[in-house]
């Protein structure tokens, strides 16, 4: 269950107008579609911060994210705001991407009527060190299905020098239990990530590798393409 008011009835911009040179966001004309999972906003209003839920978006585009974060920050001054926008797969990523902006992290934790619920300790853990590693990994590509069995996969690169420098994040949902469950795998390669990443939407494999098979090669940079194409979801029969 979300939040049952929309975008555009939290925004606090009464009378406000966007800064100069700023360019109208995605959010602006999408705030009604845009539902409220959490918020915050600071003592002086200066900021707020939302994480969203993007009901239009299972109309979008194959695989297109549902979640979003939106940072807003006013001149009450001059009564004029700027806006920082994201779409990203997973809430805890959308929470890392504010709480890298100044928002307090436990401001903007999910309440436990919102979603669905860790199905265990491992993905508790994990959605946890996932809000601190915003500024670590870089997200290539993310797909999710949400026709059941609902899943999100999402590649991600290190930029901060870590080895192995990928690794897919895998996310499914059992909508009866009301639960899900999340595991990671790291990959020596981009080669390597994306082959897993194709056979899983094929439905050649059902589950990530285990880490030990997939860390053993040595990293070359031109197996990373700095122009790589985003891998294949699911085929549309």
């Amino acid at each position: 269950m979300t939040d049952s008011l929309a975008l555009s009835d939290r925004l606090r911009l009464d009378g406000y107008e966007p800064a100069r040179g700023e360019a109208p966001g995605e959010w602006e004309s999408q705030s009604f579609d845009l539902d409220v999972l959490a918020q915050h906003h600071t003592a002086d209003d200066a900021h707020s911060y939302f994480l969203l839920h993007d009901t239009s978006a299972t109309w979008g585009y194959p695989g297109m994210p549902q979640i979003a974060a939106l940072h807003l920050t006013r001149d009450p001054a001059s009564m004029t705001f700027c806006s920082d926008f994201v779409r990203l797969p997973l809430p805890a990523m959308a929470q890392s991407w504010l709480i890298a902006r100044g928002c307090p992290a436990d401001a903007i934790q999910l309440g436990e009527q919102v979603g669905t619920s860790a199905a265990d300790d491992v993905t508790r853990a994990l959605e946890t060190r996932l809000t601190s590693d915003g500024d670590r990994f870089a997200l290539l590509h993310s797909y999710t299905e949400d026709s059941e069995p609902v899943r999100i996969a999402a590649l991600l690169r290190a930029v901060d020098g870590s080895r192995p420098p990928f690794r897919i994040l895998l996310e499914t949902t059992d909508l009866q239990a009301g639960t899900h469950t999340l595991r990671e795998a790291p990959f020596a390669t981009y080669e390597a990530a994306t082959q897993w990443w194709e056979k899983y939407w094929e439905g050649e494999v059902t589950t990530l590798p285990d880490p030990a098979q997939t860390t053993s090669l040595t990293l070359r940079p031109s197996e990373y393409p700095p122009g790589c194409s985003a891998p294949p979801g699911p085929s549309r029969r």
